[in-house]
């Protein structure tokens, strides 16, 4: 039945504090990213924010134009007053950890090829639009089937090696920014533990984000015009720049590249999805029954929207719909949210407020981000899967260490290959390290998965994501034993090592697989499941 749609008040005082709040958070997010390329990757300012800002934000005014129009129609539907849109930004864990896995290392990559910085940009700019690209044909394919594979997918798996991602990647490299930048860095940090971990009120219940992020950012200015921070300062430009970002296909330039990266776009595009269920559901247990299929299609096609428009950032609903709806937000908070985004990313006055934060300062919070993705990871879990969370985060050391390998002011290109490709008793650790690394978020997923389904005492299932894990590595979707972690055909490696490699990770994976099988028919794996973790009682003597 219709109801009488003039009751639907659509904006409340509440949908002014629900639009700061989604302004804040995926402003930090595009800063986090920002910074992590221009300081932590050297990349060039411009491509950044005239290119793949301005695109991403017609992501955000696309999603919540559509999320605001189905609070309307829901509103109308159900004749409630009170429906609250479902709220859409930007992902923190996929931002980033595509700006990290992703992007920067591509850019390194054009980079070592010969591009100078500014081509290897608009290469890596290139790719970071395929990956939306992938991700939002993805999304759209799963939101049809998206609760089989919620179901199929064990959560210590796919929330392991995000915390590998959360404590090395998201969390460690931001310490470093930290340290190089100690006054403003380490006052922004306190400031967020003391808010946000600790759990204490500022004066007049300041947001500690806000605060960490306004008084870093001004004492980042004044003691670098007071020459009283390392390094260099240099003041920011006060000049907005009108961008008009138009749909365009260059993203086909970088899609053969970005199918390098497709171990890791997945994963993330994956998590989305099964984030996007969730928030469902919240929001239906809130009152406000939305269709699921219609939320995941949304952020599928704000991906798209995103990619074609040159951003490089998928968009996802927030888990915060319930949140928004306690302080009275409506569909004026999504709306006035999509609005800010689009005209910002036409105007130019999202990159400028982003261009004066510098990294010390967004490191705290991404020391948060990452403190929680870990903390998640081992709570949603049960208690006897912590070993398969611990052991999905391994792949992420890989990762991190291959990041430094392709720095070539530390170790030359050419000195790189010749140690990893040394014909020896065994495979070369760097090239172990490196083949670990490739593809990790897959891997990892993957690791947690097979030692969930040991541990449950499913073998079968566990033989048979062995058995992936042998595929996978064979193509070098995973383990690529390539230093550029390509995929391949095994035997068209020109390197001996790389092709031993290539097919010893796959025999192992194979043999194991046999092997779990094998025993799944003896008596021992129908014991009883032992519902403990590791514990210290599990000292070396037992064994």
């Amino acid at each position: 039945m219709t109801h009488h749609f003039k009751k639907y008040r659509w904006f409340e005082i509440g949908d002014i504090n629900g639009f700061f709040g989604m302004i804040a958070d995926s402003m930090a997010i595009l800063a986090f990213m920002a910074g992590i390329l221009i300081y932590g990757f050297e990349f060039p300012a411009d491509v950044v924010f005239l290119r793949m800002i301005p695109g991403t934000t017609i992501g955000i005014f696309f999603g919540d134009m559509i999320y605001t129009w189905m609070a309307f129609r829901l509103a109308k539907k159900t004749g409630r007053n009170d429906v609250t849109a479902m709220p859409l930004g930007l992902d923190a864990p996929s931002t980033i950890g595509i700006t990290v896995a992703v992007l920067g290392p591509a850019f390194i990559i054009f980079k070592k090829n010969g591009y100078s910085p500014h081509d290897a940009a608009m290469m890596t700019w290139y790719l970071g639009m395929a990956t939306m690209i992938i991700i939002g044909l993805f999304k759209t394919i799963t939101s049809f089937c998206g609760h089989w594979i919620q179901k199929i997918v064990p959560r210590a798996g796919l929330l392991g090696s995000l915390a590998g991602i959360g404590l090395l990647l998201i969390g460690f490299l931001p310490l470093v920014n930290i340290f190089s930048l100690p006054v403003v860095g380490i006052i922004a940090l306190g400031l967020v533990l003391y808010t946000l971990v600790a759990r204490i009120h500022l004066p007049w219940k300041i947001p500690g984000v806000l605060a960490a992020i306004v008084i870093g950012t001004i004492l980042f200015h004044v003691l670098g015009a007071l020459g009283l921070n390392p390094g260099t300062y240099s003041s920011p430009s006060l000049k907005l720049h009108l961008v008009f970002p138009l749909p365009t296909l260059d993203f086909v330039k970088g899609f053969i590249p970005a199918l390098k990266y497709i171990s890791i776009a997945i994963p993330f595009a994956l998590l989305t999805v099964i984030g996007g269920i969730n928030v469902t559901e919240s929001a239906r247990v809130a009152g406000d029954d939305y269709n699921t299929r219609s939320i995941l299609l949304t952020e599928a096609a704000s991906t798209l929207i995103a990619g074609l428009f040159g951003g490089v950032t998928q968009s996802t609903p927030y888990i915060g719909q319930p949140a928004y709806k306690r302080m009275g937000a409506r569909a004026g908070y999504t709306l006035m949210t999509g609005l800010f985004f689009g005209l910002g990313g036409y105007l130019g006055y999202i990159s400028f407020f982003v261009a004066l934060i510098p990294a010390a300062v967004l490191a705290p919070v991404l020391i948060f981000v990452a403190m929680d993705i870990v903390s998640q990871a081992f709570f949603a879990c049960p208690e006897r899967h912590s070993p398969a969370v611990m052991f999905a985060m391994m792949p992420t050391i890989g990762r991190l260490i291959s990041i430094e390998f392709d720095n070539t002011v530390l170790i030359p290109a050419a000195h790189l290959k010749q140690v990893c490709m040394k014909v020896g008793a065994t495979i070369p650790d760097p090239m172990v390290m490196i083949a670990l690394g490739n593809g990790f978020i897959l891997t990892g997923m993957l690791w947690g998965a097979f030692l969930v389904e040991m541990i449950d005492r499913r073998l079968k299932a566990c033989s048979a994501y062995l058995a992936v894990l042998a595929v996978l590595s064979f193509f070098g979707v995973i383990h690529s034993a390539t230093l550029d972690g390509r995929m391949y055909l095994p035997w068209t490696l020109s390197e001996t090592v790389a092709r031993e490699a290539a097919y010893n990770f796959t025999m192992g994976y194979l043999a194991l697989a046999v092997i779990i099988y094998l025993l799944s028919l003896t008596r021992g794996a129908r014991a009883k499941i032992v519902d403990k973790p590791l514990g210290a009682d599990d000292t070396i003597s037992n064994f």
